[in-house]
Parts: structure tokens; C-alpha cells; sequence
């Protein structure tokens, strides 16, 4: 059975994880891009956080998601990011003025794409 990550127990996770909550009305931000407001469940970050520790606290990288979404963005048996989560990855990157090329070429290099 996988332990559970105590950074997901963490006060400050619970504070963080409620201020995105907040900001996107508890809703899911993938069904709302599709016009289905449907409450959001759970908090993603959008750069895995396991690989871009330096953005694991930014409210920038996280978004409120449903269970399902979420699921939608991993392969739970690799651990990699789905096409989906990629095309999230990419629309935060140029909203951000993030360097994409830096961004897939530290995920090819750990595997994670």
C-alpha cells in the first residue's frame, strides 16, 4: 500500500490548498473550461511538484480540479503527465512567461513525459 505524503498533511499545504480553493470558487477548472460547473475536489500542481520543488508553495501552480479531472492529468502507473496534463503544463507556461523548453527538457530528463 503507498504511504501517504505527509506534505499533503501539512498545515501550510492546508492553507495554501484553501487559498486555491478559494480563488477558483470551488470549482473545477477543467469541467469550467468546458462550461460544466461542477465543485472541485482537489488541488493539482500543475508543475509536479516531486520535480519542481521550487514552485510546490506558489498558488500560481496549483489549480482546483474533481477527482476525475485530476486522474485525467496522470498515468498512475507510470507517474507521467497525460496529454492533457502536458496541455496544462504548456497554457501555464505562456501565461506565466515560463520557459517551456526548460520545463520539457527537465521532465524528459526525469522521465516524467
Amino acid at each position: 500500500m503507498k504511504q501517504a505524503d505527509p506534505f499533503y498533511k501539512s498545515a501550510r499545504w492546508e492553507r495554501l490548498r484553501c487559498q486555491a480553493m478559494k480563488r477558483d470558487g470551488y470549482m473545477c477548472q477543467q469541467s469550467k473550461r468546458y462550461g460544466r460547473m461542477v465543485s472541485a475536489e482537489v488541488v493539482h500542481h500543475i508543475l509536479p511538484r516531486e520535480y519542481f520543488p521550487e514552485c510546490q508553495w506558489s498558488l500560481w501552480n496549483l489549480v482546483s480540479l474533481t477527482s476525475k479531472e485530476h486522474d485525467r492529468l496522470h498515468d498512475r502507473v507510470t507517474g507521467r503527465l497525460t496529454d492533457e496534463g502536458m496541455r496544462l503544463v504548456k497554457r501555464l507556461a505562456l501565461d506565466r512567461g515560463l520557459d517551456l523548453n526548460k520545463i520539457e527538457k527537465k521532465m524528459n530528463d526525469r522521465n516524467i513525459l
